[in-house]
């Protein structure tokens, strides 16, 4: 009971409930039917009809959201997601169409092709910050647009699809692809993507590097102090999120449409989406999952509130603007709390100290 109440009062559940509340109130100012375009939202993305976009869409913004958090959880942002992805995607295409082994074998080593062009995208950002003193945050990012360039030139001219208008590769041969499940876009992808939460899950919090991550967030000099070499640390952290952005892009060829199209993997902003939850959940494993999920039933979701009550789609994006800017805020009332618990007393003005 305890843990039930802790959690909603969380600085997370509360932005999450402002965010409804004031998208509530812009609905009302439009005058559309707040009720009516939840529901919209909700049957549209958990519906039979939607559930199975919202995974699909769950796996790319959770694969990208893990990929962000791990090191986050140390206090290093890492803003090249789009560029693992888009070298894990191309990588794991050219994989696909050259590799001369079984299908089923050819699969495999398309996956670790993408996740091994990723770690390596990213452990040449860390490399950047440890020895060059360019910070992480602007490596990262900057590396990002000569991947998509380079992708974007493979799949424009060498691969290109002959006789396509489209800036696409050729498709993968019969039987590289991901199973599906059922009828469904739902991929095995799902399950590698839910496999390494549940590995992050457990490095985190039954592991000695897990336990090093951490304190490197909450304290890095202390965690010096307690000889965790960050500059190692660092290496290792973005060559294992290289690696996942890397998966997910390898995921989004290998499933339909079975090739790599120039700006596909980029343009839903999956990697900024998953950037969000993370920092949504702090990135705690469990909580980014979570974060992740409502953020898939959101893009989802207003697709269909747009079809079904004309309410534009933006507005899930409102809503994921004001969750993001309430949590950042901190709305508590803590000046009330401690006073009720006796921590604080009132100073003579009438105010408290």
């Amino acid at each position: 009971m305890n843990r039930i109440t802790g959690a909603l009062r969380s600085p997370v559940a509360f932005s999450i409930l402002a965010g409804v509340v004031i998208g509530a109130l812009f609905l009302v100012g439009t005058g559309a039917d707040p009720v009516a375009a939840y529901g919209a939202v909700i049957g549209g993305s958990l519906g039979a009809d939607g559930i199975g976009s919202t995974l699909s869409t769950g796996t790319s913004v959770l694969g990208m959201a893990l990929a962000l958090a791990i090191p986050l959880r140390a206090g290093l942002i890492n803003l090249g997601g789009d560029g693992q992805l888009v070298l894990g995607g191309i990588a794991a295409a050219v994989t696909g169409l050259y590799a001369p082994l079984p299908a089923p074998l050819t699969v495999v080593l398309a996956l670790f092709a993408g996740m091994a062009a990723g770690a390596g995208y990213a452990a040449l950002a860390a490399l950047c910050e440890n020895h060059l003193g360019v910070p992480l945050l602007v490596s990262s990012l900057l590396l990002s647009y000569p991947a998509a360039s380079f992708a974007s030139y493979l799949a424009r001219y060498p691969l290109k699809e002959p006789g396509s208008s489209l800036p696409q590769t050729r498709q993968l041969p019969d039987g590289v692809a991901l199973p599906a499940f059922g009828g469904s876009t739902v991929t095995v992808g799902l399950v590698l993507v839910a496999l390494a939460a549940a590995a992050y899950w457990f490095a985190d919090r039954r592991t000695a590097i897990g336990y090093e991550v951490r304190m490197t967030g909450l304290n890095s000099r202390f965690a010096a102090y307690a000889g965790i070499e960050r500059k190692g640390l660092t290496l290792r952290l973005m060559a294992v999120s290289g690696a996942l952005a890397g998966l997910v892009g390898s995921i989004g060829v290998l499933s339909f449409p079975y090739r790599f199209v120039d700006g596909s993997l980029t343009a839903p902003g999956h990697t900024w989406t998953g950037l969000t939850a993370a920092l949504l959940a702090g990135a705690a494993p469990l909580g980014t999952v979570v974060a992740s999920f409502f953020f898939a039933v959101l893009q989802v979701g207003g697709l269909s509130m747009e079809r079904t009550t004309e309410v534009p789609r933006e507005l899930t994006q409102v809503l994921q603007a004001i969750v993001i800017v309430f949590l950042a805020a901190r709305l508590r009332f803590p000046r009330f709390s401690r006073f009720r618990r006796g921590r604080e007393k009132p100073s003579a003005q009438g105010e408290f100290a």
